[in-house]
């Protein structure tokens, strides 16, 4: 086989595995909100007492992000992934032993520490081995596996409750998976890059120091970005199952529907990914393509707002698909932006710093929610969640500029 077509089968062997990696993480993260409704009745939780939960996870994501990312640039995407794929499948596991709101809340901020190094990385090892044209494809297939754990998790975690009328075993089946994962990973991945396996090999893998990356506007406008529209997708993800429980519907009769806005999230990856990749092709400079799929899933994103009028299943179904959609394809753009403006050697710190930002604007919208939701209704949480985004993608059009596609670090 020659070299150029084992670097093209490894390099998507790669993407491949970070899709499942992603899948997984999902999976063990969606796990405690699927079930919250159980939970919330077992343990007498409020909204406020869930939204501390789902805080706990999201602090510990919150620094560690930009921390992961600093290692995953100096240990490497190999080691540095399969640490953290370790530590987090081993947390989800453990996660069974928990008795109450203080156990459940010190887990699930040990897997969020784990879980924080999976986007670095994989950004990370998408702008070592995949080209421009290809990276949009790429990111939007591992970030992509985000929508499908979703999908999967209420699917899975349901079944295993019902069909042992007990919540532990879903955290113990879903944390084996990581260590299936984990086997595969380190045999796949090489421990050295193959001859011609990089793209962009005669860019330097240097390490930039953070001020250094803080200073460029391009940084801001990633961060900001990042840490305006993660909170809408993390309300989704966290939330829903109790926001339709609000609204009358029986969790058990709305599965099928339950899973819709997160394989549209799929779908609206890939379509984000290939509509930017295909502008790329056409001869459109990269950064314009990108941009592109930005302004359209900012405007895609408002679509919560109706949802406030409607009470029918399949319409409120319909609007959060739309909006998911919209995300992801923005998502993707955000999460291509460290690898097209930045060299290797700071791409996962970069990520990392957005990371985050989304966290700790995940950390403010869900103790919001949970105080908002106790005390008044979803309304206002779904008007904010539909404005943030226009916000976000503002700032991207005016921080990021076509002149910092020539000023990699």
């Amino acid at each position: 086989m020659s070299e150029p077509s084992r670097s093209n089968r490894l390099r998507w062997s790669i993407a491949s595995l970070l899709f499942a990696s992603t899948t997984i993480n999902y999976i063990d993260r969606q796990t405690l909100s699927v079930i919250a409704p159980y939970l919330k009745r077992d343990f007498a939780w409020s909204n406020s007492d869930f939204a501390l939960l789902v805080i706990a996870f999201r602090a510990a994501y919150t620094i560690f992000q930009p921390v992961s990312g600093r290692i995953l640039d100096r240990l490497g995407t190999r080691r540095g992934l399969s640490f953290a794929v370790l530590w987090y499948s081993a947390v989800a596991i453990a996660t069974a032993a928990a008795a109450g709101l203080k156990s459940f809340a010190v887990f699930r901020f040990l897997l969020g520490a784990g879980e924080a190094a999976n986007w670095p990385a994989a950004t990370k090892a998408v702008s070592e081995w995949f080209p421009k044209s290809e990276r949009g494809l790429a990111v939007a297939m591992f970030d992509s596996g985000s929508a499908v754990g979703g999908a999967i998790a209420p699917i899975m975690v349901i079944w295993l409750y019902s069909v042992t009328g007990n919540w532990r075993p879903a955290f113990v089946v879903t944390g084996i998976l990581g260590f299936a994962w984990l086997a595969l990973w380190r045999v796949v991945y090489p421990q050295r890059v193959i001859s011609g396996g990089r793209a962009d090999q005669s860019e330097e893998s240097k390490r930039p120091p953070w001020m250094s990356l803080l200073r460029r506007r391009e940084t801001w406008g990633i961060i900001l970005g990042k840490g305006l529209t993660d909170p809408v997708w993390f309300f989704v993800t966290d939330w829903f199952a109790i926001y339709l429980v609000s609204k009358g519907f029986k969790l058990e009769n709305t599965l099928i529907g339950f899973w819709v806005p997160f394989l549209a999230a799929d779908l609206g990856n890939f379509a984000g990914g290939g509509l930017s990749s295909f502008c790329i092709r056409r001869g459109w400079p990269v950064l314009k393509a990108r941009k592109l799929v930005i302004i359209l899933g900012g405007i895609g994103m408002t679509l919560l707002i109706p949802t406030i009028a409607i009470s029918n299943f399949s319409g409120i179904i319909t609007l959060f698909a739309l909006s998911t959609f919209s995300y992801a394809a923005w998502s993707t753009m955000g999460l291509t932006f460290p690898a097209d403006l930045y060299s290797s050697g700071a791409v996962a710190t970069v990520s990392g710093m957005s990371g985050a930002a989304a966290g700790a604007g995940t950390i403010v919208s869900t103790f919001l929610i949970g105080r908002i939701t106790d005390r008044y209704s979803f309304e206002p949480v779904l008007i904010g969640a539909s404005f943030l985004p226009l916000i976000a993608t503002i700032l991207v059009l005016v921080l990021i500029r076509p002149s910092a596609e020539v000023k990699k670090p």
